[in-house]
């Protein structure tokens, strides 16, 4: 469906605004449906973004910075997305021997089990699919320009 039609705004001040608008609507809408896709496995999308940062460190330890500095949403807050996810068994935490005001941070078995589950589930359809390869290349590409701003 048009943004003309999903917004009810059939006219815009140029291409650019509508760009943008439709770049907004689009993140959200994307969202909401990731949102009600992790929902049936108890998990928030910044709890299944912190467990497969820390998957792709697995073994290694994550620190709270690491995730902070890897996380999709840039406006969560690691740390209580990880006390979430700890009080979940999910992750653990233990205070790194090497530096004892850092804290180490992994991913457990049900960790990594429950992120097997939710990909072998096949739950999350974006609508990105219905791209050839070459658009959504060309979609990365244009995304990637448009973040190129200082």
């Amino acid at each position: 469906m048009r943004i003309e039609d999903e917004i009810k705004q059939p006219v815009f001040r140029n291409e650019y605004q509508k760009a943008h608008i439709n770049l907004v609507y689009t993140a959200g809408w994307l969202q909401l449906r990731q949102a009600a896709a992790f929902k049936p496995f108890g998990l928030t999308l910044p709890q299944f973004n912190i467990l497969r940062i820390l998957r792709g460190q697995h073994p290694r330890p994550a620190t709270v910075a690491l995730l902070i500095d890897r996380m999709l949403d840039k406006t969560s807050n690691a740390s209580r997305i990880v006390d979430r996810l700890e009080e979940k068994q999910l992750v653990t935490r233990t205070v790194c021997p090497a530096n004892r005001r850092a804290v180490d941070i992994r991913i457990t078995k049900a960790g990594l089990d429950l992120l097997d589950r939710i990909e072998q589930a096949n739950i999350t359809p974006s609508g990105v699919e219905q791209l050839s390869e070459a658009e959504a290349q060309q979609l990365n590409a244009l995304l990637d320009k448009v973040r190129t701003v200082e």
